[in-house]
């Protein structure tokens, strides 16, 4: 069984090019559900990548999962149709992805938290609490969303405070 990846995309262009798109996605969803399997566009020869669960939502963001990883070369592939850009956020907790992939003008930046980062955090199973430098969280995404905002502006470098 696949361990899932979470993914939200956020498509950017033309408005009716983004109007395509989102027509593409909601008929990747409706073939999903009636296949009751993974979905690319018909257009993409591929034999992974797939999009599942696929949910285009009234603020045009799209949310889908894949197995293990996020899809981005899909995603890359679809934005070139297009002629768009992208960006995805993305979370597999599983095996310690987390992060985030942009696309702009056949350009990605892909920043993301590697093992050394998950490594600096503490659980405390009796508190329900997560620890980072000294700091107590409620919430992992918090937590996880605080250090990729780091590393994405430059200061979470060789284990280093950012400046206060």
């Amino acid at each position: 069984m696949a361990d899932w990846c979470y993914n939200n995309v956020l498509f950017e262009g033309e408005y009716l090019l983004i109007l395509q798109i989102k027509e593409l996605f909601v008929l990747m969803a409706e073939k999903e559900k009636q296949e009751k399997k993974g979905q690319l566009p018909d257009w993409i020869k591929a034999d992974e990548g797939y999009f599942f669960d696929i949910c285009w939502d009234e603020c045009d963001t799209l949310t889908y999962q894949t197995k293990y990883r996020p899809n981005i070369n899909r995603l890359a592939e679809i934005a070139n149709e297009y002629d768009c850009h992208f960006e995805c956020q993305y979370e597999e907790l599983a095996n310690g992805r987390y992060g985030k992939a942009t696309y702009i003008e056949g350009i990605f930046e892909h920043i993301y938290l590697e093992a050394k980062d998950f490594q600096k955090i503490h659980f405390d199973e009796n508190t329900d609490q997560y620890h980072f430098e000294g700091e107590t969280y409620e919430s992992q995404n918090d937590l996880l969303e605080m250090m990729l905002e780091r590393k994405i502006t430059g200061l979470m470098n060789n284990n280093q405070n950012p400046p206060s």
